[in-house]
């Protein structure tokens, strides 16, 4: 047996999987609401803190907290020149708008925050 490599994914291949065949703003449609997602509504925090994966309905593909909960990191550079790389997804710590499937953001890879994890992905 071949030892399997598990890795970050790419930008492209988060967002390919968060959107699940959608062309809408959020896998759930054009709104996302507090039964599908951990996020703030109102004002930035007010989620208060993270909920257990798969507290949410998956996507159409059956992958779970793609919107809201934490950032995941992507293996992507934010931009070519920077030594930021890219987040998705949001957090429970910001609002609706900025989880939309297509919502990127970036951080420095050696600083850590409250509301970033990842997400692995596995190389076949």
């Amino acid at each position: 047996v071949s030892a399997r490599a598990y890795r970050l994914p790419s930008e492209a291949e988060w967002e390919y999987c968060c959107r699940a065949g959608t062309t809408t703003a959020y896998s759930t449609g054009d709104q996302i609401t507090k039964k599908q997602a951990q996020f703030s509504e109102g004002s930035y925090g007010s989620g208060k803190q993270t909920v257990e994966v798969g507290s949410f309905p998956p996507n159409a593909w059956g992958i779970y907290d793609l919107h809201g909960n934490v950032w995941e990191w992507c293996e992507d550079k934010y931009e070519a020149s920077s030594s930021s790389r890219v987040l998705r997804g949001g957090s429970w710590y910001v609002i609706p708008d900025i989880l939309r499937s297509a919502y990127r953001d970036n951080y420095s890879p050696v600083s850590r925050d409250y509301d970033i994890g990842f997400r692995v992905a596995r190389t076949l």
